[in-house]
């Protein structure tokens, strides 16, 4: 609980069991309930969370980090969350970024705040060029495509969002897998919230990057969308899958 108000984190992992304990021990005290969402995981990383205490949502086959993070925001919502952030379960979201995040939904000054990786001065040295290069791109597309100024970096996962953010879109019919912030950001602009970014930490350990050609094909697609939405809104509504799929299981 931070100035009265309950705050969640939404943990999306799947096969994550080397780095999920890390994740759920390092989260500031100030988070209420953190809701860790196992997208079909093999490894044991749902059993490992909720030893940890952690709440718990099965889906299983996996369904994609979009719908994984939606099913979360609407527990959260559920639980009677106030502010739900995002925190990947591969660790690479540095925790003591948090309240920086935090701060401005807090404060009133915004509705929803994206994490910029590509502010920080050790984005040059610990961030591979090509994903610079393509992020940079993306991002400067999406904000043509939404009309969001001075958005950096679009696909950064490490978020924060009020409860009258996630309340303003229907979060069942958001896009389920990669491209999934370009859709939350073009509707959540579509209904007016204030969008504002904040510095955080890149952190990258050699990891291979999951992004293949056919995700930026499919995120450019997504951007598309999101200018017909901005340009011609009546054409284009984002379609509802409200009862398309079982809802997720809490362990």
């Amino acid at each position: 609980m931070l100035e009265g108000r309950r705050i969640a984190v939404v943990v999306p992992a799947r096969d994550e069991a080397h780095w999920i304990s890390g994740v759920i021990s390092s989260m500031p005290e100030l988070v209420d309930d953190i809701i860790v969402v196992d997208d079909g995981s093999s490894d044991g990383t749902g059993e490992i969370a909720k030893r940890l205490g952690a709440v718990v949502l099965t889906r299983a086959p996996a369904r994609g980090v979009g719908a994984a993070i939606s099913a979360g925001y609407e527990h959260a919502l559920r639980l009677g969350a106030d502010v739900v952030a995002v925190m990947a379960g591969d660790g690479q979201m540095c925790p003591d970024d948090l309240p920086r995040l935090l701060a401005p939904v807090l404060d009133g000054a915004a509705d929803y705040v994206k994490g910029d990786r590509f502010s920080h001065p050790d984005v040059a040295h610990v961030m591979p060029r090509a994903r610079r290069v393509v992020g940079g791109a993306l991002s400067a597309a999406t904000a043509l495509a939404t009309g969001i100024d001075g958005l950096s970096d679009s696909q950064c996962g490490y978020t924060v969002a009020s409860r009258r953010a996630l309340s303003s879109v229907d979060l069942s019919a958001l896009w389920p897998r990669y491209g999934y912030p370009n859709d939350l950001l073009s509707l959540l602009a579509q209904a007016g919230m204030r969008v504002r970014q904040v510095t955080v930490r890149p952190v990258y350990r050699g990891e291979a990057s999951g992004l293949r050609f056919w995700h930026v094909a499919t995120i450019g697609a997504l951007i598309g969308r999101a200018a017909l939405r901005r340009l011609r809104p009546s054409w284009l509504r984002a379609p509802s899958r409200r009862g398309a799929q079982a809802p997720p299981t809490e362990t």
